[in-house]
């Protein structure tokens, strides 16, 4: 099917029903991405990212113990009226703030972990012959603009799918989908094929696909057809590879810092570096790493 690209893309895909188990015992009933950075989830971040590039409709792909997600972009009354009683305007800002009134929040449940593929594919009734974004809230972006606004200037520019990559060390290829591509413009690379974790000596490249996505909605046809691969899960790569048989895709190498906070390290690193900036508490916690790490402190 041959879409018509939109300079605006209005939806926004977040899967977010995986289990988290390299966060246990933390994540046995609490969500992964409502993993707090400083004072703010993990989702709330991907979420700006997507608001300030204009998406006004998120789709989030759910699974069991994931209500606490729908809670955070919920109204909560009873905490706004006691914020309010209280005079405690600031905070009761900040609550109302989490989710605009123009931006529409939309739950679907993922009945089977199948993979980054098979939770995308649970999107298609909500996607119209239009292009949207994915936004995987374990990678953490800091950019500005934002990563997915960057995409978005290469999206209407060559109308058509957009990957973010970054460059890795080679033996870091395992862990990643790795893309083949020529390179067309700053930053840009219309690929040529895209591979999901291979051998270090069998990655077509150092450019490794970070998690953002600007997916054409043909993506579902060839999502459905895709066979199971390791761990019987439906693999986006395998999808994005056969789509790239019959249409233009493109990758950009994002400016920006990424965090991989599915990873306790990558978590860490995430919520030391926000801290730092933080209005509130950046210089006292800048203060007290220095002290901290002095030779002569025993600081705790």
């Amino acid at each position: 099917m041959t879409l018509v690209p939109n300079n605006r893309i209005t939806k926004a895909v977040f899967p977010v029903a995986g289990l988290g188990t390299r966060f246990l015992p933390t994540t046995k009933a609490s969500p992964k991405e409502m993993l707090s950075v400083v004072d703010k989830p993990l989702i709330q971040y991907a979420v700006e990212e997507a608001i300030a590039a204009g998406i006004d409709q998120l789709i989030f792909i759910t699974g069991r113990s994931k209500r606490a997600i729908e809670d955070h972009f919920d109204t909560a009354y009873e905490l706004e009226s006691e914020l309010e009683a209280k005079n405690k305007i600031d905070l009761l800002q900040i609550v109302r703030n989490i989710k605009p009134s123009h931006v529409d929040c939309i739950y679907i449940r993922q009945s089977e972990a199948l993979g980054l593929g098979h939770a995308i594919l649970c999107a298609e009734k909500l996607i119209q012959n239009e292009y949207f974004a994915v936004l995987l809230a374990d990678d953490l972006i800091d950019g500005e603009p934002s990563s997915l606004s960057q995409m978005l200037d290469v999206y209407k520019k060559h109308h058509g799918t957009v990957l973010a990559v970054e460059k890795i060390e080679p033996s870091q290829s395992t862990s990643y989908g790795m893309i083949k591509g020529e390179l067309i413009g700053d930053r840009v690379y219309k690929l040529e094929g895209v591979v999901e974790k291979p051998q270090e000596k069998d990655a077509p490249s150092d450019l490794a696909i970070a998690g953002r996505y600007i997916l054409s909605s043909n993506i579902f046809e060839y999502l459905r057809n895709t066979k199971p691969g390791a761990g019987g899960e439906i693999q986006l790569t395998d999808g994005i590879s056969a789509l790239l048989k019959n249409e233009a895709a493109f990758a950009y190498e994002y400016k920006g810092l990424r965090f991989d906070c599915g990873s306790k390290l990558g978590y860490l690193k995430a919520s030391v570096e926000f801290a730092l900036r933080h209005p509130e508490i950046g210089e006292q916690f800048e203060s007290y790493l220095k002290n901290r790490f002095a030779p002569s402190s025993k600081t705790v």
